[in-house]
């Protein structure tokens, strides 16, 4: 247990000093006197920054409930309950933030629903399918945002990582429909990893128990996701959710800039987001962190392209980041330690419950 915890700190610490380092480089290349005057002559609306994060709180309710529609029409017996599934969100986001592409977070929502009652398949399925939703989501709106910035001087620096991000979500959801539609070759696949991963256990009635149950749950995942089939009202809900969820979270870069008394970029901001998310849904770095700030300040750098707004980019990143990770990290610390006593204690139940 001391060995995992010491483990964890390790992307805990690399994701947090990145982007510190990269916020203080942002703001050494970008804060000067006119900065400083520029804070000093505008009339800073501390009421834009609130809502800022009042839209981040309803992001993670939304979140929720978008996760509720999903467990409840996958597993009848089961019913999760708005709140409920809200504080699973949240105490998925201390792992999501410190893992790359927001892995972390995954395996904290799965094993949370596992723990609400539904089979270990079942919420596989809910989660795997919120992924989806998201990357179909993403990629529908990649080419609106291509148009937005096609002309816009300096996007030539991100492109590369817009048209990997595009490949790998692409691939991703390839990968998802052939375990959905191809159950028993999956089952073949993660048995076969199993085998050869029992070679290093002496347990022979383990390695059974384990080939069982993955075979079980394979059936669970597909029968699950065969449900929303038959549920189409909550697929059709769960995709409205998925839209309103994410402009919910867009809509944060606006009010921040509507703070600091710039313009808000409602459309071309909205666009920014499209590619950004992309971007940081790559597996770099822990948190995306480096990343996601790099690229915060190429996209926004575009739209703040005078001098006067330019000057307050450093400042703008750093208020953004806060509310849309470090906040995020904070709070989904505090409730995953609620639930769980530690930060990092589910791996080890986990591991415990299908030993």
């Amino acid at each position: 247990m001391e060995k995992k915890q010491k483990t964890m700190k390790i992307p805990i610490i690399i994701s947090i000093t990145i982007s510190i380092v990269i916020i203080l480089l942002v703001l050494f290349f970008t804060v000067d006197a006119k900065t400083l005057n520029q804070l000093a002559n505008t009339k800073i609306n501390y009421w834009f920054f609130a809502l800022a994060i009042a839209l981040n709180a309803l992001y993670w309710v939304l979140w929720g409930a978008r996760l509720k529609v999903l467990a409840n029409a996958i597993d009848k017996k089961v019913k999760v309950g708005l709140l409920e599934s809200t504080k699973i969100v949240i105490a998925n986001q201390f792992l999501a933030g410190i893992t790359p592409s927001m892995a972390g977070g995954e395996p904290v929502r799965i094993y949370l629903l596992n723990k609400d009652g539904m089979s270990f398949g079942g919420a596989t399925a809910a989660v795997l399918g919120e992924r989806l939703l998201d990357a179909v989501f993403l990629l529908t709106l990649v080419p609106f945002a291509i148009f937005v910035f096609k002309d816009k001087p300096g996007i030539s620096y991100i492109s590369l990582g817009l048209t990997v991000g595009i490949i790998v979500f692409i691939v991703l959801i390839i990968l998802f429909l052939y375990a959905v539609f191809r159950p028993e070759k999956t089952k073949s696949f993660l048995i076969y990893i199993s085998k050869k991963l029992s070679r290093f256990s002496k347990k022979k009635e383990g390695k059974i128990k384990i080939i069982s149950w993955i075979s079980n749950e394979v059936d669970n995942f597909h029968n699950s996701m065969m449900c929303f089939g038959e549920h189409k009202k909550a697929l059709v809900s769960a995709c409205f959710i998925t839209f309103l969820f994410w402009s919910t979270g867009f809509m944060i870069a606006s009010m921040l800039l509507l703070g600091l008394g710039l313009p808000p970029f409602f459309v071309e901001s909205y666009a920014a987001q499209v590619i950004l998310i992309v971007i940081v849904m790559l597996p770099l770095t822990p948190g995306s962190a480096g990343v996601a700030e790099g690229s915060i300040f190429v996209l926004y750098g575009i739209l703040l392209n005078d001098p006067v707004s330019y000057s307050l980019i450093g400042v703008f990143i750093i208020l953004f980041r806060f509310i849309t990770f470090h906040m995020n990290v904070i709070v989904g610390a505090i409730f995953q330690y609620r639930i769980f006593k530690s930060v990092t204690s589910f791996s080890m139940d986990m591991i415990k419950k299908h030993e």
